[in-house]
């Protein structure tokens, strides 16, 4: 058995932009995968523990389980560990440090959701919650738009805004700005990325300050409940993550982000639809990443 470090996957020098490309090879398999939903343990208010199992298709000879938790006041606030079979022989052939795959398979479905659903006019991303997520997202953001400029609107939060401005000052397609307040933050947003990991109410509670045509993506899924009922559209990366919503029997419009990639679902129809777009995160993109570095290490 192999047993795989957060420093070993570093040093291959994965690009964001393959990252995009391999979430892109998982959805589009998906329904070849067996994919059950992830089980969720709370040991103290909205810490947790889950648990993600998924078996790849036949050709792929792989399944794999990956834990994660999320204790507060933890740094990072999350870790994760992927344990990788052999279905061939039932042997477990790789324990892997999934940190690195965690935050970047999230940044890359989330980046590929604001390309597959933003407006065709689309051109300022708020962030919200400016931790490795959001870092991840804008990293595969950044990658996917190389010829375009993108108006990153950062909400301030102690002094970590700052430090993005800085870190992605040399990015000649990104131009930062940063506000203090909800309002400032959503005024005239095109798209709406919170990385939020622990909210325990809604980021705005008149959901009209959200305009006409945006896109909002909830990484971690809170804060944005209210506007479950009155966008016109949901998208999620599966279904059973988020059938168990309060609001789900009530969503407008719902599909999976697959079949919209496959053409089998609309995505966004006009630009003036207000889209959700929740991505709960996949065993499957977290077992195909660990695949493909056991891969390239081999």
């Amino acid at each position: 058995m192999k047993i795989i470090t957060a420093s070993e996957i570093a040093s291959l020098g994965i690009t964001p932009a393959q990252c995009v490309e391999w979430v892109r090879e998982a959805f589009m398999m998906k329904h070849r995968c067996q994919l059950p939903a992830k089980l969720s343990v709370h040991p103290r208010g909205n810490d947790f523990f889950n648990t993600m199992p998924c078996l790849l298709p036949e050709e792929y000879n792989r399944f794999g389980c990956k834990v994660v938790s999320r204790i507060k006041g933890s740094h990072p606030a999350l870790k994760s560990e992927l344990m990788l079979f052999d279905t061939n022989s039932g042997e477990m052939i790789a324990l892997v440090n999934a940190d690195w795959i965690t935050a970047m398979r999230t940044g890359a479905v989330a980046a590929l959701a604001i390309s597959t659903l933003r407006s065709s006019n689309a051109s300022v991303y708020s962030f919200i919650g400016l931790g490795a997520m959001a870092r991840a997202t804008l990293d595969c953001l950044l990658a996917t738009n190389p010829d375009t400029i993108l108006d990153i609107r950062l909400m301030r939060y102690k002094e970590q805004a700052e430090r993005i401005a800085d870190e992605y000052a040399d990015h000649a397609n990104a131009r930062f700005s940063i506000v203090d307040t909800v309002e400032a933050f959503a005024d005239g947003s095109d798209v709406i990325v919170s990385c939020i990991t622990d909210a325990d109410g809604l980021v705005a509670e008149d959901t009209s300050i959200f305009k006409p045509g945006v896109l909002v993506v909830p990484v971690h899924t809170r804060g944005f409940q209210n506007c479950d009922t009155v966008f016109d559209r949901v998208v999620a990366d599966d279904r059973s993550h988020v059938e168990g919503f309060r609001y789900f029997h009530d969503f407008r419009d719902f599909s999976q982000l697959e079949d919209v990639l496959k053409g089998n679902r609309p995505g966004r129809t006009s630009d003036s639809e207000r889209i959700l777009a929740y991505n709960i995160g996949l065993g499957l993109h977290d077992v195909l990443f660990a695949t493909k570095i056991l891969e390239i290490l081999q």
